[in-house]
C-alpha cells in the first residue's frame, strides 16, 4: 500500500534526510546506470529531471536503459537544452551560444560556480528520443512542454506491454 511501495533510489551515501521525511518509502542508494533489481521490478520507474545530472551521454543512455529494464510502464521529464534560459542557473543564453567551458566561466563569474564541470549535461528532444530507439524502447511518447511558446522541458512516458 501507499506509500511502502515506493522505493526511491539515491546516489548519496547518506539517504537519512530523505528517510526521515518519507519513513515509508524504501530507500537504496545505487548508482542509477547499474540498478540493482530485476528486469519488470517495478510497475512505473519514475525520474524528474535526473538524467541531465548522470554524467556524459554513455551514462545518459545507461541510465534511461536501466529505468527502460526496471518498469513495466516509466515516466521521464528534462530540461530541453534548446530553452532560453538555463533552468537551474536561470542564466540567459550562455548555454546556447558558448561552449560547455565558456558556460561554465560564465555561470562561475555569476555566483553559480555548481554548475560547473560535470554538474549538468543538457540534453535535447532529438537525443532523448535518439536514446530511446538505441536502447530499442516501443510504445513511447515524446512530448514537449511549452512555455511562452518555448520546449521548456520534454516528458518520455513508455508503457512495455500496450
Amino acid at each position: 500500500a501507499y506509500p511502502s511501495n515506493i522505493t526511491a533510489v539515491g546516489i548519496e551515501a547518506d539517504l537519512s534526510e530523505f528517510k526521515a521525511r518519507y519513513p515509508l518509502v524504501t530507500t537504496l542508494s545505487a548508482d542509477g546506470t547499474k540498478l540493482p533489481f530485476e528486469d519488470d521490478s517495478f510497475d512505473i520507474s519514475y525520474s524528474n529531471a535526473v538524467i541531465e545530472h548522470v554524467g556524459d551521454s554513455d551514462h545518459q543512455l545507461a541510465f534511461l536503459r536501466e529505468l527502460y529494464r526496471v518498469g513495466k510502464r516509466g515516466y521521464l521529464t528534462m530540461p530541453n537544452r534548446h530553452f532560453p534560459i538555463e533552468i537551474h542557473t536561470r542564466i540567459p543564453l550562455a548555454h546556447l551560444f558558448l561552449p560547455k567551458p565558456g558556460f561554465d566561466w560564465v555561470a562561475t563569474r555569476l555566483g553559480k560556480g555548481w554548475a560547473a564541470g560535470n554538474y549538468m549535461r543538457l540534453l535535447t528532444g532529438s537525443e532523448l528520443k535518439g536514446f530511446a530507439e538505441m536502447i530499442g524502447m516501443k510504445n513511447y511518447e515524446l512530448i514537449p512542454n511549452r512555455f511562452f511558446g518555448f520546449t521548456m522541458t520534454y516528458t518520455l512516458i513508455w508503457n512495455k506491454y500496450r
